[in-house]
């Protein structure tokens, strides 16, 4: 579809998305019910440290940063979007939407609860709603923890939360091996390949 917003560029400003915003409220902003039309794409990228920037330059408006992070969505495609009620535009992600700077964990055993505050504020308790994963590569094993925030939108763990979540791990026995993980939310979590903690 021809992009007529913007003057038919490929290339949005910030001036653009703040006009298609001036009619949402804050906290009001239920962008996985818009259905806008796909109208290009921004040079905007969330870095894999959490950092947003704009054509090159670092946001450091912590309240523009607010702002953008409510109108984020990732859509089945596996793309990221700003998304307004008449526009959704793509921006580029490095490794995660959010980060993890801090957990909470409280209680033991299936019963214990895991609380993940991100670089933005958020606090989310692991378990169904809000998973945790880890990719792990095949040939480092190195793990690339997250745990999913709203819709399907991640923060990644930065290497000290992740530390403190394997210092609450527990083995678990399982067909394929001893597997270590975390319970969360009544649910066991793994933080790796079977096997891969007796390496």
């Amino acid at each position: 579809m021809e992009n007529t917003l913007n003057g038919g560029k490929s290339q949005f400003s910030l001036q653009d998305l703040m006009k298609a915003l001036e009619d949402t409220e804050d906290g009001q902003r239920p962008v996985e019910k818009w259905s806008p039309d796909y109208c290009g794409e921004m040079d905007m990228v969330i870095k894999a440290d959490g950092s947003w920037w704009h054509e090159g330059t670092r946001i450091t408006r912590r309240g523009l940063i607010d702002l953008f992070a409510s109108i984020l969505r990732k859509d089945k495609d596996g793309e990221t979007y700003l998304v307004t009620p008449v526009e959704k535009i793509r921006i580029s992600i490095e490794r995660a939407h959010f980060t993890a700077v801090r957990v909470d964990i409280e209680g033991e055993g299936d019963k214990q609860r895991v609380f993940f505050t991100t670089n933005l504020d958020d606090v989310v308790e692991a378990g169904a709603e809000h998973p945790i994963r880890v990719e792990t590569d095949t040939e480092t094993l190195e793990p690339t923890p997250f745990v999913n925030v709203r819709g399907r939108l991640e923060a990644s763990l930065n290497r000290p939360v992740f530390y403190e979540l394997v210092e609450s791990a527990v083995e678990r026995e399982t067909p394929k091996g001893k597997q270590l993980g975390i319970w969360a939310g009544g649910m066991f979590f793994p933080l790796g390949p079977v096997g891969a903690h007796e390496i």
